[in-house]
């Protein structure tokens, strides 16, 4: 791996934990109705509606920024060539060996008849 994908790898983990982060901090669309009957204060430390705006906007630019990073890393990480054509089932199934009546093995196992006495092996 070169030193560019591991750069873009690393932005791309930083931006998921802090997404994840942010995501977690933020109060639903309902914790305002609960705080206004009294359930808790609705102070927060940026404002009563600053908070939301703030928050929503950096998760979504941390969003833009994982998505840009994904897409690079899937462009870097493949291997073919933009001009390949066909379907990727079709390189796969290139060789596969179809058995014949004249494969059969050498020596199948004995099966034992329906009155003989079974020995039971470990």
């Amino acid at each position: 791996m070169n030193a560019f994908a591991s750069v873009i790898l690393a932005i791309q983990m930083l931006t998921a934990l802090v997404m994840i982060g942010l995501i977690l901090i933020q109060h639903g669309k309902g914790a305002d109705m609960g705080a206004s009957f009294g359930g808790g204060s609705s102070g927060s430390l940026f404002g009563a509606s600053g908070s939301a705006n703030f928050l929503s906007r950096t998760t979504g630019v941390l969003a833009a920024v994982f998505f840009v990073s994904t897409l690079a890393l899937a462009y870097i990480g493949n291997p073919g060539t933009p001009t390949t054509t066909g379907s990727v089932l079709e390189g796969a199934a290139v060789s596969v060996p179809v058995p014949t009546a004249g494969d059969a093995p050498a020596a199948l196992p004995e099966v034992p008849a329906e009155g003989a006495a079974q020995i039971p092996t470990k």
